[in-house]
């Protein structure tokens, strides 16, 4: 597997980070943006749907292989929510303050044993629209939620992810250490042994 693959995303960051993953792989991720490609409609009720809709729409309108990812928070006192729906959970698209002040207004006066939670990354990679048989990677990375964010890195709900075995939040490690166990990281790790396996 070489060449251009679409990135269904016009995240800069995470064109970057990709590109850096794959180097060795001699495929070069492109953001669906340089192709004029607008977001998908995320009509999915779990991770993996809304990747794989993802990646068919950038495959379809380009026509290039295509990578995904679809990621998000799921609390278990919450059944699960925000779930797909973390990037928007207080109403709008990335406001991440609102979506934490959500959060843990949702979860006021619920005791520390029942506060447990996971990132959750689904990454796909389609060789084509049709590809019967799509590469999917999960990774689950557990924790709690805290009472109060702390630390000034990352982004989304990683102030308030707490991280017993790091003893710190995800907000207050660097990024590489981050990179190296989140849920993102250990997703992306299975998706190169994939793509490795299958040449």
């Amino acid at each position: 597997m070489s060449g251009q693959w679409v990135v269904a995303s016009g995240n800069a960051g995470k064109i970057a980070e990709l590109a850096a993953l794959l180097a060795g792989l001699d495929i070069e991720p492109v953001s669906q943006a340089e192709f004029d490609v607008g977001d998908a409609d995320e009509t999915g009720i779990a991770f993996v749907d809304n990747a794989l809709i993802k990646a068919r729409h950038a495959a379809n309108a380009t026509g290039l292989p295509a990578i995904a990812d679809d990621s998000g928070l799921a609390v278990d006192y919450l059944a699960g929510a925000p779930g797909i729906f973390s990037a928007r959970y207080a109403g709008t698209h990335g406001d991440d303050a609102a979506n934490n002040a959500k959060l843990l207004s949702e979860l006021d006066g619920v005791d520390r044993e029942a506060r447990g939670a996971s990132f959750h990354c689904c990454l796909v990679a389609l060789r084509s629209p049709a590809d019967p048989a799509p590469i999917i990677a999960h990774g689950i990375w557990r924790g709690e939620i805290l009472t109060a964010p702390h630390g000034a890195h990352g982004f989304g709900y990683d102030p308030l992810f707490w991280v017993v075995r790091e003893n710190a939040t995800a907000a207050e490690m660097t990024a590489s250490r981050k990179n190296m166990i989140s849920h993102r990281g250990l997703a992306m790790a299975r998706l190169l042994d994939e793509l490795r396996a299958r040449g």
